[in-house]
């Protein structure tokens, strides 16, 4: 199954200090941000503008919309002549899950005011020609990437985003062309081997996919959705062995994530036909995660199909159903069973 590409693109805004009450300059960071903030709120004080900002746009790009856009609302209410506060405010309403058509329009008017006072400004291009995408103005949309790119040749977002409306479009050779030329931009964005990872996968059935995959690894070693997409494909081209190591890799790395442990039962169950080690690995996965259903019916599976045993079947079947009825998979089971 094919991935479906966010076209949004979060940008972090870099501001300058702020004098707190011992008269010392406290440049606000990523590391400190949240305590600078939190500080003023819990004096009661204005938040400086700077900090407001610097805070907003740290929420922005650790996908924390919600507290983003109660930041950004904030900044262009109390000046909105302030270009940096507007930016931060359309960003919200531009990135913002469940984002209206109103929101898209009222992002693009923001953007375009912006783009009148710094008609050079790449990343509010960019962000403008993201939001036509999302609306299907692809014409639009590769407009603003390519005055981005008349002002930059190099700039890599521009090629990132004209290759993923390539990829929505089903142009797989262009959206590879303009990934390839993202990475000659900037050979350690690794976004960019896992965009074309996925186009070799699912678009052309083709092992290419698991080199881009490898590459990105390098740049990040302990990125568990690079490893992830690394061991998938390894599965997804009967590569259990391989699949099996970088799942178990992923363990060291987030013993929490139990999709690996998933991922394993299913190679032991279906790849390599090993049954009671299938077991194994399911009851692991739910032992770190309840309510994975998928995981109580590969169980059901295995012990109406492989043990005949139709009552422990139906045990897990229940569980699946309990935690999501409409898993349709598990309620046929119940029903097939209870003849």
């Amino acid at each position: 199954m094919k991935l479906i590409f966010a076209f949004a693109v979060c940008f972090l805004l870099f501001s300058c200090g702020n004098s707190g009450d011992s008269g010392k300059t406290v440049e606000p960071t990523s590391e400190n941000i949240d305590s600078l903030y939190t500080s003023y709120k819990k004096q009661g004080k204005t938040v400086p503008m700077d900090i407001l900002l610097k805070h907003g746009n740290h929420l922005l790009d650790t996908y924390k919309y919600a507290e983003a856009l109660r930041d950004g609302a904030e900044a262009y209410r109390r000046e909105p002549s302030n270009v940096d506060a507007r930016f931060l405010y359309a960003k919200c309403l531009n990135n913002k899950p469940q984002r209206t058509h109103s929101d898209r329009l009222a992002a693009q008017k923001h953007f375009k005011f912006i783009l009148k006072k710094q008609p050079k400004n790449l990343e509010v291009l960019i962000q403008l020609a993201a939001s036509y995408a999302e609306m299907g103005d692809d014409q639009n949309a590769f407009f603003y990437c390519n005055e981005a790119l008349r002002i930059d040749k190099h700039y890599r977002d521009a090629y990132i985003l004209k290759g993923k409306i390539y990829d929505s479009g089903g142009n797989s050779k262009m959206a590879i062309s303009s990934f390839e030329t993202a990475i000659q931009q900037d050979p350690d964005f690794f976004p960019a081997y896992l965009y074309l990872g996925e186009i070799y996968q699912y678009d052309k059935q083709d092992t290419m996919a698991i080199e881009y995959f490898l590459s990105a690894e390098q740049i990040e070693p302990n990125n568990v959705e690079i490893l992830y997409k690394l061991a998938y494909a390894y599965q997804y081209f009967g590569k259990y062995e391989s699949a099996t190591n970088v799942y178990r890799r992923m363990q060291t790395v987030d013993p929490k994530f139990a999709v690996s442990w998933f991922q394993i039962g299913w190679i032991k169950q279906f790849g390599e036909k090993e049954i009671d080690s299938a077991l194994h690995y399911y009851n692991i996965t739910t032992l770190k995660e309840p309510q994975y259903v998928e995981a109580w019916h590969n169980m059901g599976l295995i012990y109406e199909e492989n043990k005949k045993d139709k009552y422990e079947a139906i045990k897990c079947y229940r569980q699946a159903v309990k935690y999501n009825k409409d898993f349709d998979l598990s309620v046929e089971a119940l029903k097939r069973l209870s003849k």
